[in-house]
């Protein structure tokens, strides 16, 4: 006879916290929200930790390099979607890890001889306004001048004319030594009123360029995500199909973390492609797995050599596999009964593996309610999706901004391996939607106000670290009357252009 689980499937929706003791040093600018990424044993620190628990989701419509740069200095991860070539997602890391470090090697290499008109054709590929001059138009070749946005006028100059002729030549060029430090680079910066900053070696070849615009973005952006050479972290979404291709130009385009994207992973395919990654790079690649709905889920992956391991099948948004498949099971009762395998297998074994909730996030106090419940971080689609950064495009329907955002089981993306179970290469039927979301505006505010939420919510649970929360969280059932109490009711309300609606 079939195994029936005791009691119903719950959403994060039918929980409410319950206030605890809130002292004088309950305040939200006392609560930190860094939390392990990547397992890690008894008495040890993570290899890698999120400043803020939140990653962006495996998915086309919401991944790309925009959204890596943005989330990574928040403090977050983006996972950059793997529905591409190997080499297409290789490149999208790579962007992100050149985006921001503290010696960049520049993407827009000029030679004497290249005209303005290519300039500006480079400029405009890349974004990139300060070239370097080298005499091989390499990024490692001998620097003999550099050109900026000032050093030419497009509506006046001759668009034929040489490089050599508008660039600021070597000798006019302050630049640091092969040894300079990043603080002295900065001080460098400051010191002469530059922009940007060529470091070179002994022999006058460019290493790399210092940018004042990284040093004024650190200031304003304290719990940004840096790896050991002040570059942003990001993370790459790998299948269980071609893993020996992609695991390798990943890694060489320096991502950081990898996932196994697909919607179900209590299954060989993702044990075969953990042990794959093991037998070749041992411990060196971090690679989180799933997505599992309970405990047998857990230990599984766990045992695999998971790094960390996803929650959620069928919660999110745009999926709908609970609908043509039947299978699945509420995000709450899910992530609460994997969050107490994840605590027991680390009394068992002294092996830490973070729990990632992925799906069932409506609302920002979806977050606060997942965190106390185990989760040590989220992943999130809509939520992003809705922002500037997300990939798609900023529509208007209805009189409404929206932007559009898609399953990768939607006949759009048609991500077969995702939902790979050992058959032919296609997707045999749908298990998303394609569909649009409201459209918020940067992600940088929104990211912030959901976060000062969090933080004031904890506050009001005695609570300044997420740990802290997940011991002294008290959570409660509520029904369906309550959960409409908990809302405006029995008024009418006015909105900002005085109409009204009645509630």
């Amino acid at each position: 006879m079939a195994t029936f689980f005791e009691g119903e499937s719950h959403t994060f929706s039918e929980y409410l916290l319950v206030p605890g003791y809130s002292s004088a040093e309950n305040i939200p600018a006392n609560v930190s929200l860094k939390t392990p990424l990547v397992k890690f044993r008894r008495g040890e620190e993570p290899a890698i930790s999120l400043n803020i628990p939140m990653v962006s989701a495996i998915m086309q419509s919401v991944s790309g390099v925009d959204m890596g740069v943005a989330l990574a200095m928040e403090g977050g991860m983006a996972f950059i979607y793997g529905n591409q070539t190997p080499e297409s997602e290789a490149a999208m890391v790579k962007a992100v890890k050149d985006f921001k470090a503290g010696f960049v090697q520049s993407d827009s290499t000029l030679t004497p001889e290249m005209t303005m008109e290519q300039v500006m054709d480079l400029k405009a590929r890349t974004g990139h306004s300060t070239m370097p001059v080298t005499d091989d138009g390499t990024p490692r070749g001998k620097l003999l001048g550099i050109v900026t946005s000032r050093d030419y006028r497009p509506t006046r100059d001759d668009h034929q004319k040489k490089v050599a002729e508008f660039m600021t030549p070597r000798e006019k060029l302050i630049v640091g030594d092969k040894d300079i430090t990043l603080k002295s680079a900065n001080d460098v910066i400051w010191e002469h009123k530059l922009n940007a900053l060529p470091v070179v070696d002994e022999n006058d070849h460019l290493m790399g360029i210092v940018f004042r615009k990284d040093y004024d973005q650190h200031k304003s952006n304290p719990d940004e995500l840096l790896d050991a050479n002040k570059r942003y972290m990001v993370g790459a979404g790998i299948n269980t199909r071609d893993y020996a291709e992609r695991v390798p130009l990943l890694v060489e385009a320096g991502a950081d973390v990898l996932c196994i994207d697909s919607s179900e992973g209590f299954s060989e395919w993702q044990k075969r492609t953990i042990e794959w990654i093991r037998a070749n790079y041992g411990d060196t690649v971090r690679v989180g797995a799933g997505n599992v709905v309970d405990e047998d889920g857990f230990r599984f992956l766990a045992d695999c050599g998971a790094d960390f391991v996803k929650v959620g099948i069928g919660g999110g948004s745009i999926c709908i596999t609970r609908e043509t498949k039947g299978i699945g099971r509420g995000q709450a009762s899910a992530v609460i009964d994997v969050c107490r395998a994840r605590d027991k297998y680390f009394e068992e074994t002294g092996v830490y593996v973070p729990v990632c909730s992925d799906g069932g996030i409506v609302y920002d106090y979806h977050m606060t309610l997942a965190l106390a419940m185990g989760a040590d971080f989220m992943m999130l689609g809509r939520y992003f999706a809705r922002f500037d950064e997300s990939p798609t495009e900023r529509v208007n329907v209805n009189g409404q901004y929206m932007k559009e955002y898609w399953g990768e089981g939607s006949a759009r993306a048609r991500n077969w391996q995702r939902y790979d179970q050992g058959g032919a290469s296609k997707l045999g039927f749908v298990e998303g939607v394609d569909s649009y979301v409201p459209y918020a505006g940067s992600l940088k505010e929104g990211v912030r106000n959901t976060l000062y939420k969090i933080k004031s919510t904890m506050c009001n649970c005695g609570a300044k670290t997420i740990k802290e929360l997940q011991e002294k969280a008290r959570l409660t059932l509520v029904s369906s009357t309550s959960i409409v109490e908990g809302g405006a009711h029995d008024v009418v309300v006015k909105d900002s252009q005085h109409s009204v609606s009645y509630r």
